[in-house]
């Protein structure tokens, strides 16, 4: 038996639809439509001395590739903190070898019985304490920069005021629909990020392109509140410091790192586990904000099957998808531009549905298998 609203005749799930749908286009266009429409201003560098620090795990190939692209940047005084935690491959003959090459490297190493939590989080701090400067650089070791000029893009941000840069991290585009995939997946996530910070609501960045200052995170004492978890060194951190006055973005094409996509379903699988399970440890308002979206988008989808197949109000039915469809690819449009992805947007409503039928699955899967290891 249907539910009607007697003052119009509908069905109340179709109002309910009309609702969800209106949600959808709140998000789009005074949220995302932020970042798609932002035009940043940009200030006098002021050549700050930047430590850029990398936690390495047997990376003896990425580094090998991506080190010396990030030795050799056009910046006037920077040096590179490399930790190496307890690689056993060739990690430590390379980094010898890069130290007497380099002035400006520095080796921290890590023996495997120092590491006494689980994740990334310990060798990343023991990294950031023995920086040099103040200004910060956090990058992954299978991360390039896209040009010489990364350190001085990311670098301009910084002022008194602001002590959080959060910049972009791409996927390098190869062949094959699991790519684009995860390339859709990186760059939505930035859109989000990017947009929530432009509307003075910060909640997230990532740790392949990521700056602050080492001030604010020994004021904050690191990642303590959040050591027991293995993931969340970027997200959690940002979270639980990231103020409308002290966080700046970043997308300027110099300022993006490039890194290779997973190639195979089950790296993918595995690494979106490990994203995914930080969620339930961030703020209560911006469990909201990002829940709601994602609720509204699960009733979208859920009434516009059920209302075509009952054949209730069709035509405005169809219309409202309509105007929520061509309203993403508006938004997706100017922001993929900003972020130089190309070949994404006509697949993206796919994509889109791909995802929301995996995440719950990733989710609940995560309830009852945790990932304790970064490597």
């Amino acid at each position: 038996m249907e539910f009607i609203d007697y003052n119009t005749g509908f069905p109340i799930l179709f109002w309910v639809y009309i609702a969800a749908i209106a949600v959808q286009l709140m998000y789009f266009w005074l949220i995302f439509g932020r970042f798609a429409f932002y035009k940043k201003k940009r200030g006098l560098s002021r050549d700050l001395p930047v430590s850029v620090v990398i936690c390495a795990k047997n990376e003896f190939h990425n580094l090998k590739k991506n080190l010396p692209l990030i030795l050799d940047q056009d910046y006037p005084q920077y040096e590179v903190v490399v930790v190496n935690d307890a690689s056993d491959d060739e990690t430590v003959f390379l980094l010898e070898d890069l130290e007497r090459e380099y002035g400006h490297i520095k080796i921290v190493s890590l023996s495997q019985d120092l590491n006494f939590f689980s994740g990334k989080k310990f060798p990343l701090a023991l990294g950031i304490k023995s920086a040099t400067y103040e200004h910060l650089l956090l990058t992954d070791a299978d991360c390039s920069p896209a040009g010489r000029n990364w350190i001085a893009r990311m670098a301009e941000n910084f002022s008194d005021q602001k002590e959080i840069v959060l910049g972009y991290g791409k996927q390098k585009t190869t062949k094959g629909f699991l790519n684009r995939i995860i390339r859709y997946e990186t760059a939505f996530t930035a859109i989000q990020y990017f947009s929530f910070a432009i509307s003075g609501v910060p909640y997230m960045g990532v740790g392949r392109n990521l700056a602050y200052k080492k001030s604010l995170f020994i004021k904050n004492k690191g990642f303590i509140s959040h050591y027991n978890v293995a993931s969340g060194d970027d997200d959690l951190f940002i979270n639980e410091v990231a103020k409308k006055s002290n966080t700046s973005v970043e997308f300027h094409p110099d300022s993006f790192t490039v890194s290779t996509a997973k190639s195979t379903f089950r790296e993918w699988w595995i690494q979106k586990k490990r994203h995914l399970s930080t969620g339930n440890y961030y703020k209560v308002r911006d469990k909201i904000l990002l829940g709601t979206y994602s609720l509204s988008f699960f009733i979208v989808i859920l009434l516009l099957i059920y209302l075509l197949s009952a054949k209730i109000q069709v035509w405005m039915v169809l219309s409202a998808f309509l105007a929520r469809m061509l309203s993403q690819l508006i938004i997706l449009k100017k922001s993929f531009v900003k972020l130089n992805e190309k070949k994404l947007l006509l697949l993206s409503p796919i994509i889109e549905v791909i995802l929301f039928l995996l995440y719950p699955v990733i989710y609940f899967n995560n309830l009852i298998s945790r990932q304790n290891r970064w490597k």
